[in-house]
């Protein structure tokens, strides 16, 4: 069997494990360019093949953590429906350096907001108001909108709701049924070209993601709820929605400042 019907048939079995299309279509990215590179047939790769490739790969850890995974996932999956040895079970792991919080700033955003087409306007204040990752603004529909919540389906096929500003939500209200963001794939636009249109309007070295650092930072900022930024961020564990938040430079003061003080009782 060819590589490509391999991936056709990987990807259906993770379509059934409901998977969102940004997953499916970032791993099985990851896979056929690792294996295509390599280029021998599939029969005869071994781990020390997958090791050498990303071995010469110049990559931040995050990075090599996602090829890790999808090539581990990939040959399980592989070794399961009977077609071969999982050769990447004993794949080394990636060592992740401790992310810091990089929210955008407000002034960026305000002057992306002013210079982007009505479209993408749309786009990047469902990141900035609404904390919402490219995958799911690409997907949203104007059905989703109930009152000022907007129901949003996230990794894992997760359910949460958001609650937006009141402009925002009569922006999308205004529009006709469907896809906010109609396009070729199945019926919305792609991930990574929602991704495109937002980096083109945001300023040099500020990214899309930045954008939901900034929600984030935000709204725990004002609560001090780190359990409601993880809720509406749709994170499954809390640290992850730690690297989110930045905490302000005078509540880190204010902190240490507790500790500025000797008592002999």
């Amino acid at each position: 069997m060819r590589l490509e019907q391999e991936l056709d048939k990987w990807g259906d079995y993770m379509t059934a494990a409901s998977l969102s299309d940004e997953t499916l279509y970032l791993r099985r990215r990851h896979v056929n360019r690792v294996l295509t590179h390599i280029n021998k047939p599939l029969d005869d790769l071994t781990l020390d093949d997958l090791i050498d490739w990303l071995a010469q790969q110049n990559w931040k850890p995050e990075t090599r953590r996602g090829y890790r995974s999808s090539l581990r996932q990939f040959f399980a999956w592989r070794e399961k429906a009977g077609l071969g040895e999982n050769i990447a079970r004993d794949l080394p792991r990636a060592r992740l350096h401790r992310s810091l919080p990089r929210p955008a700033r407000d002034v960026d955003i305000l002057l992306a907001l002013r210079k982007a087409p009505a479209r993408t306007q749309l786009m990047i204040e469902l990141m900035a108001y609404g904390g919402l990752r490219r995958g799911e603004v690409s997907r949203v529909r104007v059905s989703d909108l109930n009152g000022e919540w907007l129901t949003v389906t996230g990794k894992g096929g997760h359910v949460r709701a958001v609650p937006l500003p009141p402009h925002l939500c009569a922006r999308i209200a205004a529009h006709a049924g469907g896809y906010l963001f109609p396009g070729q794939i199945d019926g919305h636009l792609s991930p990574a070209h929602v991704g495109k249109l937002i980096a083109r309007a945001l300023p040099d070295g500020i990214t899309p993601h930045q954008l939901r650092h900034r929600f984030a930072t935000t709204v725990y900022k004002h609560s001090r709820d780190i359990r409601a930024v993880q809720s509406l961020l749709g994170h499954a564990r809390l640290d992850t929605t730690m690297i989110y938040v930045d905490a302000d430079t005078e509540s880190q003061r204010a902190a240490a400042g507790e500790a500025w003080s000797l008592r002999a009782a």
